[in-house]
């Protein structure tokens, strides 16, 4: 039987994440509602505009439901999705999950214009990583139970701590796989 993963659909390049899973082998669904997360094996929360994300999910009771899942089921954050799960936000401060301990400092390596494709080390089997970085945050903080997984510029860009991933970067919008393969194999395990 093959995994149900959620892709919170409320903005962003969504439907990228969703051609990848289906790729690998799970099922994809978009999640724009609170009740589409029920039935979930885990849900990908990606990159866009972490404000304009939460003032979405303020509407219908959907934070709370969000909060309550992503604090209890397999959940990967790129980008904003990152910046919502952090348990502080700078640059300005904003209101988040909480539920990775990492302090992330919004649009910190610029802006559109300081986009950019990197490929950089990682301790995930393969070689280098290929990372987009969009108006992408910065993790300048991690906790000790906080796994960092590839850096930039000695700052975390890929952590994992117990059933969360988090990406500053879009693995989505690149060639490699690995990151959303290593996400699946975390709900497996």
């Amino acid at each position: 039987m093959p995994l149900t993963i959620g892709v919170l659909a409320l903005q962003g390049a969504f439907g990228a994440h969703a051609k990848v899973v289906a790729a690998l082998g799970a099922t994809p669904r978009p999640v724009r509602l609170p009740e589409h997360l029920d039935g979930l094996d885990g849900l990908i929360m990606p990159g866009g505009e972490s404000t304009t994300m939460l003032k979405s999910l303020e509407r219908g009771n959907f934070y709370d439901a969000l909060n309550t899942f992503v604090h209890t089921t397999p959940t990967f954050g790129t980008c904003a999705g990152c910046i919502l799960l952090a348990t502080d936000v700078s640059s300005p401060a904003q209101k988040s999950f909480a539920a990775l301990d990492i302090t992330v400092q919004r649009n910190a390596y610029g802006r559109q214009l300081d986009s950019t494709i990197l490929t950089e080390p990682t301790t995930l089997p393969g070689g280098p990583l290929e990372m987009v970085f969009i108006r992408a945050p910065r993790i300048d903080r991690t906790g000790p139970a906080v796994e960092v997984l590839a850096s930039r510029d000695e700052h975390p860009v890929l952590v994992r701590q117990g059933h969360i991933l988090a990406a500053t970067f879009h693995p989505e919008l690149g060639h490699d796989t690995r990151v959303h393969q290593l996400f699946l194999d975390m709900i497996k395990a």
